[in-house]
């Protein structure tokens, strides 16, 4: 029974993360697409650097939030043993 609530936990918390790294993906392309476009107007340039500036930092948080999950499942895995 312990086993199967491991696993259920496990899967839980698997698929928090991957939705929050999905939004965190959309977002990403969404910046970056945005920041194309003003490209092509000089007069909003600045505007699409600091879209790629914000979603070149967004680019940490996939990452990051696999760290977090990681951990996450072991504290869950601790909690068992």
């Amino acid at each position: 029974m312990m086993n199967l609530d491991l696993k259920q936990q496990h899967i839980i918390i698997q698929r928090r993360y991957e939705i929050l790294g999905a939004i965190n993906d959309l977002f990403i392309a969404i910046w970056f697409l945005i920041g194309s476009f003003f490209f092509l107007s000089d007069s909003l340039v600045t505007s699409g650097t600091w879209l790629f500036i914000v979603g070149s930092a967004q680019l940490l948080i996939k990452p990051t939030l696999k760290l977090i999950s990681l951990i996450h499942v072991k504290k869950v895995y601790d909690k068992y043993a």
